[in-house]
């Protein structure tokens, strides 16, 4: 699922991984899988052919639409025959949905630690997330959890993979989104479609964070130079993300020490609470020397609590492992995931991964 760690609302890790909800579907019948799967379906029923868009009548809106088409065939055109991904069915298809994201996602962690809770599925194994079409469903699953004494977090996803149990996708509100968002968004969940390796799941969203980010980047430059506009306009954006990261890994590293303090429980999270407030208004005292637009403007007024904080854990805890075998491998993409696809479920991928690209 894709986390676009590119604004506060709504939070979108441009959430990438499977949907668990529909891989689990096909393998029991139980109430939640059948209630999620007979939504998904209900969309699917509903796409078109992408091309589709290109017969509307008025201007304005065939030339708009022609402009989404174009772009759609084109990233797709590059992730496949320029960047090894896997080529599908996949993001052919259109679905007109009246609101600007696919689903709430819901994550969980222990409130006086960083310990993550999972959920179990048939296909992918154990998950950090769980999924819903409808957003009071995804309520009424954070309030047991919050009973249980975990903190909580729900977040937007504007898409996901199925892992080739159905064909993705797109939605209609996808056509507001800026170039490189959406060719960030494509490159991540194709990414899933072509590597996925079960029971491993931070290595799948940090692995498909690193290509959508890199492959973006590569894309846009290609098509437009590094001095366009365009491309221009991409470096600010992922630089406010690299900003707001660091800023929230300096926060978690603060909270860190604190949970691995002898202090009691009461006593911790008393502190987490001043440690929280306090980076919220350094944060603020400091906007407007560290970012280029108002994407992050509204992080004081966050309720921030370790389920949110844990999901930059699970999509960017890597630090610069990625990148930096990335580049000890000589900055070649095709090579890197050439290398991500000879991995298997067994042993450490950070490992198997680093040995391929040797052998490579």
């Amino acid at each position: 699922m894709k986390w676009l760690c590119s604004s506060l609302y709504p939070f979108v890790p441009v959430a990438g991984g499977a949907l668990i909800f529909l891989g689990g579907m096909v393998l029991f019948s139980g109430c939640y899988t059948l209630k999620q799967g007979f939504t998904m379906l209900g969309y699917l029923h509903k796409a078109v052919p992408l091309e589709s868009l290109l017969e509307e009548d008025a201007p304005e809106e065939l030339a708009n639409n022609r402009r989404f088409v174009e772009a759609i065939q084109d990233i797709l055109c590059f992730a496949t025959q320029e960047l090894g991904l896997k080529e599908s069915a996949n993001y052919t298809r259109y679905v007109a949905i009246d609101r600007d994201y696919l689903a709430a996602v819901v994550s969980a962690s222990a409130a006086d630690s960083f310990a993550r809770h999972e959920w179990w599925f048939p296909v992918v194994g154990k998950v950090p997330y769980k999924g819903f079409f409808n957003p009071e469903d995804a309520r009424k699953e954070a309030e047991k959890l919050k009973k249980q004494g975990l903190d909580v977090w729900i977040r937007r996803v504007d898409a996901f993979s199925t892992l080739g149990w159905f064909s993705d996708p797109l939605y209609s509100y996808m056509q507001t989104y800026p170039l490189y968002h959406l060719a960030d968004l494509l490159i991540h969940e194709t990414l899933h479609a072509t590597v996925y390796l079960k029971g491993h799941s931070q290595f799948n969203e940090e692995l498909a964070e690193f290509v959508g980010s890199e492959g973006a980047r590569l894309y846009m430059e290609r098509r437009f130079g590094r001095d366009g506009e365009e491309y221009q306009r991409m470096e600010d954006a992922q630089k406010d993300s690299a900003t707001y990261l660091a800023f929230i890994q300096g926060l978690i590293a603060d909270l860190d020490a604190l949970y691995a303090s002898p202090l009691d429980r009461a006593e911790k999270l008393q502190q987490k609470e001043a440690i929280i407030q306090a980076a919220q208004s350094r944060f603020d005292a400091a906007y407007e020397t560290w970012f280029h637009s108002d994407a992050y403007r509204g992080f004081s007024h966050l309720p921030v609590n370790n389920g949110y904080l844990e999901l930059f854990r699970l999509y960017y805890d890597g630090g610069d492992y990625f990148k930096a075998l990335y580049e000890g491998s000589g900055r070649d993409l095709p090579k890197f995931i050439a290398a991500a696809k000879t991995l298997n479920a067994q042993g450490d991928p950070r490992r198997a991964l680093a040995a391929a690209l040797e052998q490579q």
